[in-house]
This record gives structure tokens, C-alpha cells and sequence, in this order.
């Protein structure tokens, strides 16, 4: 259903395994950065009534997310550690050219978020498959098919707000590009790399 053209060796479990709470600290991380991203495109096309609708609603799911990743790294004793950079997302924007127009940006400012979510959902999924953690795959379970409907949700908007066919032809030369980026990562404990 994702259409990742490189699905993400299974081993990378057991990286994750030996760090989950680096894991975590990313994890939470990424909810920040995807409610971000969601303001963000609130606040650069505020024109786009019903983007901006969903885009409210996304807002409030992926800081309860946070909060749902904070509660547990807590849980666990830890705190929240430092941000860093996201070497996959750094590497995947590099893909379409800056400027165009302003359709243009938002198109491809979708499809980003999109892909993103379609990652972090397949990521989701194997975590919940293959964690010994009974607890951490459940809650991991239930991410990924939250992730699946933003998925769904940035591409849907990219095809309603720029040319349907041009869309699809960035969206799968996009895909190409993030398989190819993805055979340096899976070999850390974070939820891209």
C-alpha cells in the first residue's frame, strides 16, 4: 500500500532493540517535526481552507503523540534527550528544486510530508512485528496506522491542488529517489536512519 520502493531490512529492529531509548528521543523528535510541518504549512498557504482544516487537526494528533512518546521515555526513568539532525529527511530534500511557483512549493512540500509519513508508518509497522517489548509493539501498532491516514491525507492534497498527472509522475520519481537514499540508512537507532 505504501509504494516504498526499498522496504527497510528487518534488522534494523535489532538495532533499535539495543537503543530504545535513543529510539524514543528521535521518536519524539519526529512528532515535534511533523506538527511543525503541519504549522508551518498553515502559516505559508493559509489560502488552502481545507488544508488548513486538516492541517489544525494534525497539529493537535502529532503533539499527543509527543506527549505519548515523552510519557513513556519518563516511564522508563529517562528524559527527553537532545534533538539532532535527520540525516534521511536532510537527504530526501535535496530531491526537488528550490523556487516554482507557489503551487509548485506546496505540491512538493506535500509530497515530502507524505513520504515522510509512509516511512515512519512502514517503520511503525515492523517495530510492531518484530519488538519483543509486547507493550512498546502495541503502542507502535497503533502509530502506524495513524501514520498510514497522514499519508494518505498529504497525497490526497498534492493531487487535488497541482496537476493529478504531474503529481504522480513526482511522487514515483520521488520514490525512486528515497529508495535510493535508503540503502545508507537502517543501520541506526533512529526512526529514519
Amino acid at each position: 500500500m505504501l509504494g516504498l520502493k526499498l522496504p527497510t531490512d528487518p534488522r534494523w529492529v535489532n538495532i533499535v532493540e539495543k537503543n530504545i531509548d535513543e529510539i524514543l528521543t528521535d521518536h519524539a523528535y519526529c512528532e515535534q517535526k511533523a506538527a511543525a510541518t503541519a504549522i508551518s504549512l498553515i502559516v505559508s498557504f493559509p489560502e488552502y481552507t481545507e488544508l488548513v482544516q486538516e492541517m489544525i487537526a494534525l497539529v493537535r494528533e502529532e503533539m499527543g503523540h509527543f506527549k505519548m512518546v515523552h510519557d513513556r521515555i519518563i516511564a522508563r526513568g529517562q528524559i527527553l534527550g537532545r534533538d539532532r539532525k535527520d540525516e534521511y529527511v536532510v537527504q530526501l530534500l535535496k530531491f526537488f528544486p528550490k523556487g516554482g511557483s507557489r503551487t509548485t512549493q506546496l505540491v512538493h512540500r506535500l509530497l515530502y510530508a507524505g513520504l515522510i509519513e509512509a516511512r515512519s508508518c512502514e517503520r511503525f509497522r515492523l517495530l510492531s512485528e518484530e519488538l519483543e517489548d509486547k507493550e512498546l509493539a502495541d503502542f507502535y501498532h497503533k502509530l502506524m496506522i495513524s501514520e498510514a491516514g497522514h499519508y494518505t491525507m498529504f497525497l490526497k492534497f498534492a493531487r487535488q491542488y497541482g496537476d493529478r498527472n504531474e503529481v504522480s509522475q513526482k511522487w514515483e520519481d520521488l520514490l525512486v529517489y528515497e529508495a535510493n537514499i535508503m540503502k545508507d540508512f537502517s543501520k541506526s537507532g533512529s526512526i529514519h536512519g
